[in-house]
């Protein structure tokens, strides 16, 4: 079994059993044979491109997340290290990309160090979520609860937002701009409506 393989074969298996869908269930919206996509979850089929968009379409994420390690999920800018693009009369800088459909949130979010409680813990959003974080001033520490990073004005950090996470302001009160991508459910899949992910506050 390859690496490659077993990394697939995790994600779409993790990802389907977090939507309550069967094997053929998944195989039939996703207009696949429930053998081929029995053997990939055992890590033993060769699937084509093809085939993982069918997949991920069917269950409504981006066709990265079946083939990336989630600890990829992460990516980190600093401030003092990016490269600003000239153009006549201004100058920008790209921050992320955001791929497939579905709902995308944008949040300025201010966090306030509180002695009673340090930190602010988020409860996972649905399966697929992404959250881009750009720090406006103050310094935190946020991300997922096992692989937090401290960042300064300026840095921007994309992480999963489908685990636990953490906003920690280290510098009393910090301003940051969010934004949350998250999946499109499709209809069968066992998903519920979608509540906004932050309603104002870090949740």
């Amino acid at each position: 079994m390859s690496s490659g393989n077993t990394v697939v074969a995790r994600n779409v298996r993790l990802l389907r059993e977090q939507r309550g869908l069967s094997l053929a269930e998944l195989a039939r919206q996703a207009r696949l044979a429930k053998q081929t996509l029995s053997n990939l979850e055992q890590g033993t089929g060769n699937p084509t491109v093809d085939t993982l968009f069918s997949i991920a379409s069917a269950l409504g994420v981006p066709v990265t997340r079946l083939v990336a390690e989630r600890e990829q999920v992460m990516a980190v800018q600093r401030a003092d290290e990016v490269v600003w693009q000239q153009h006549e009369g201004y100058e920008s800088r790209s921050l992320d990309h955001v791929y497939g459909s579905g709902v995308i949130e944008n949040y300025l979010v201010r966090i306030g160090r509180d002695p009673r409680s340090p930190y602010k813990s988020s409860e996972p959003h649905p399966v697929g979520t992404l959250e881009h974080l750009y720090v406006i001033s103050g310094r935190v520490r946020v991300g997922p609860v096992d692989s937090l990073v401290e960042l300064s004005a300026g840095d921007f950090v994309r992480y999963p937002g489908d685990r636990p996470h953490v906003y920690e302001s280290l510098d009393g009160e910090s301003l940051v701009h969010i934004v949350v991508s998250v999946p499109r459910v499709q209809p069968g899949t066992g998903g519920v409506n979608l509540a906004r992910t932050h309603g104002g506050d870090p949740d």
